[in-house]
């Protein structure tokens, strides 16, 4: 069997299933498990640049997928007239002071030669930044979050359209992302993870607890849609006609419409994603990534100023990832903090990458679209047989204890999976080549 059968199959393995679903559940269960797999598939090519391309060990996915969600809020939201009023001004002068702050050290660091004077100096701007930031900046938040605080309590954002946020998500994504790699890609790649990591959980700490920001956990819903919502649908006397014309009621066509819609946005953007990554890979500078993954030393011996291209493709996956994440809380279209978990957002995006073949942009494809299917599908499909298996056994303690224990089979299934790649097919499904 020749490559491209062998992979072309595959897809269509993850194509059945997905249909098999809409034929045996719901299509819209599958078109839910389609939208999220092809959001999935752009996160695990950001991170396949980072990792594949250039063996980068990202592991603060999550905070840039986050990140994405916020420009959503910060992009189409409408503002809150009242809370700019409050303390809008105050909020932008505060963050403006401790920016100056942040250069003003800086400055003192490079213009001054090492020294006590320089320690002193450094001291006093920080301390003073500090104090005179902290008294801008506080009453201006809580005059913000004082305003309606169950209903907004929160500046808003600039009322534009949603799709805008996408971009905006990639940029400050990409933003973030060179703010870390100015400082950790020097780092050793374990360092580097730790820095990641702890560095994604101060973002979702900052959404969580700022609420002047995205409302931190009351969440901010309602966010605008590229699509009409489906009560809209529903009272429009031609689209009726025609779900009634396909045999649909009104309800069902709607979501389907809506769902379906999303899915056409998503693989738009997955293809143009995915295009961008493979004219990239067969680029020169594709082939220096990967010569300098391969061989740092050597290839800083050629004169490549490794550190610099690390930066590069660190914000390039970053920035995809940004945009992900603005899809997705598009989708949703909800802002909620509280669900940004690692394991979601940074365990599972590596587990697609490394099953789907690590260095290979299809195969990151694959590898979440496969994935996200088994992680919606595993537990009621481990549900149904631990019933199933426990059907003769009489009710009580042990047979309840199975039963719940279903719960657990995502977990499970994961690290089955994992285990099973490595072992038959190190290098993933669809391998470099």
């Amino acid at each position: 069997m020749s490559e491209m059968m062998k992979n072309t199959g595959l897809f269509a393995l993850v194509g059945a299933l997905i249909l098999a679903t809409g034929f045996l559940q719901s299509w819209n269960t599958a078109l839910l498990i389609l939208n999220m797999g092809l959001i999935s598939a752009i996160m695990a090519i950001g991170v396949n640049l980072q990792w594949g391309f250039a063996g980068l060990f990202n592991i603060g996915v999550m905070g840039f997928v986050a990140l994405g969600g916020l420009a959503a809020v910060l992009v189409a939201m409408p503002p809150t007239t009242e809370a700019w009023a409050a303390g809008g001004l105050g909020v932008i002068v505060g963050l403006l002071l401790g920016a100056a702050t942040v250069v003003a050290a800086v400055l003192v660091v490079r213009r001054m030669p090492p020294g006590p004077l320089r320690v002193v100096v450094l001291i006093a701007v920080l301390v003073a930044g500090f104090f005179l930031y902290r008294a801008v900046f506080d009453p201006a938040v809580a005059a913000v979050e004082k305003v309606n605080p169950a209903g907004t309590g929160y500046l808003g954002g600039l009322g534009l359209p949603v799709l805008i946020a996408w971009p905006v998500g990639g940029l400050l994504a990409a933003g973030a992302a060179w703010l870390i790699g100015k400082t950790a890609l020097g780092l050793r790649s374990d360092y580097l993870a730790i820095a990641t990591l702890g560095i994604a959980e101060i973002i979702i700490a900052v959404l969580k607890n700022e609420d002047w920001l995205a409302r931190g956990v009351k969440n901010v819903v309602g966010i605008p849609r590229p699509l009409p919502y489906e009560i809209d649908l529903q009272s429009d006397p031609g689209f009726v006609d025609r779900a009634a014309g396909f045999g649909l009621d009104p309800v069902t066509a709607s979501t389907l419409y809506v769902k379906l819609g999303y899915s056409l946005l998503f693989l738009a953007v997955l293809l143009v994603v995915l295009w961008g990554a493979q004219m990239a890979l067969k680029s020169p500078w594709g082939r220096m990534m990967r010569a300098i993954r391969d061989n740092e030393v050597a290839s800083e011996a050629m004169g490549k100023d490794v550190t610099a291209r690390h930066l590069q493709i660190f914000v390039l996956g970053s920035a995809i990832c940004g945009v992900a994440g603005a899809m997705m809380t598009t989708l949703d279209g909800q802002l909620t903090p509280g669900t940004y978990q690692p394991l979601r957002f940074t365990f599972l995006i590596w587990v697609m990458v490394i099953v789907g073949g690590s260095g290979n942009n299809f195969g990151a494809v694959l590898g979440a679209m496969l994935i996200w299917f088994l992680w919606v599908q595993v537990e009621p499909i481990g549900l149904l047989l631990m019933q199933l298996i426990t059907s003769g056994l009489p009710e009580g303690a042990l047979k309840q204890h199975l039963v719940e224990s279903a719960a657990h089979m995502r977990l499970f299934t994961m690290g089955l999976i994992l285990l099973l790649v490595l072992r038959f097919s190190p290098r993933g499904l669809i391998p470099e080549k």
